[in-house]
């Protein structure tokens, strides 16, 4: 991210919702809005020309949804963060989205200070889901899958774990317990800075992009 203000992009299909986000965002000195798409498919096309921070993802979409764009997305070079916009019946959806590269959720009706101060967080690589949340989203993926192959599930994810240091590991299954980098920090007598560290190296490790997939991982070992 340069030194400017966080380049921001809306993909909503509902044309108020983005211009009160506009709106709301344009008034906020740290951030730009530099672009918004109504659904999934122009939303690539705009953040492939426009290059941005962060992006506001819609789930439900006609066209390409904001799950399916969030997958395109997750899978760029260099790409910006996601955050999916929600309502609570979408439950399912935000799952399968943090799953597949989205950085955290918002709801609909969150207030605009709570909507700035989460753009701010994830464009500085922040995670912005609270712990309570964070369990409660995968609690939600492992009883998902429990019925499937739980077995070769955990093998996999023990084999990726396998890869990581031993401080690395404690770092992960910290992370799988939804604590804050300052919780492990203070847990594991690090600082935060070398906390930070170690979460970079664990995702370029187990090839995830973010928080959530590292706590899945260690959840699907059983490592808590």
């Amino acid at each position: 991210m340069s030194d400017g203000p966080i380049r921001v992009v809306l993909i909503d299909d509902d044309p108020l919702v983005r211009a009160g986000l506009g709106l709301m965002l344009g008034g906020t000195p740290q951030l730009q809005v530099v672009g918004e798409a109504g659904d999934g498919a122009q939303g690539l096309e705009v953040i492939g020309r426009t290059r941005p921070d962060v992006v506001l993802m819609d789930i439900r979409m006609p066209g390409m949804d904001g799950l399916t764009a969030t997958q395109h997305i997750a899978r760029q070079p260099v790409p910006p963060a996601v955050i999916v916009l929600t309502t609570f019946d979408d439950d399912e959806y935000v799952v399968r989205a943090l799953a597949n590269g989205a950085n955290g959720f918002l709801l609909k009706d969150t207030s605009p200070p709570t909507i700035v101060e989460a753009i701010c967080k994830v464009a500085a690589g922040e995670p912005m889901l609270s712990p309570s949340v964070t369990a409660q989203l995968i609690r939600r993926v492992v009883e998902g899958e429990a019925a499937g192959s739980g077995s070769e599930r955990a093998s996999s994810a023990v084999a990726r774990l396998a890869r990581l240091s031993e401080r690395e590991q404690e770092v992960a299954v910290a992370v799988g317990r939804g604590k804050s980098n300052a919780e492990i920090a203070s847990e594991l007598y690090m600082s935060l800075a070398t906390v930070k560290a170690h979460v970079s190296h664990i995702l370029v490790k187990l090839d995830l992009t973010n928080r959530v997939q590292v706590a899945i991982c260690v959840h699907d070992a059983g490592f808590v």
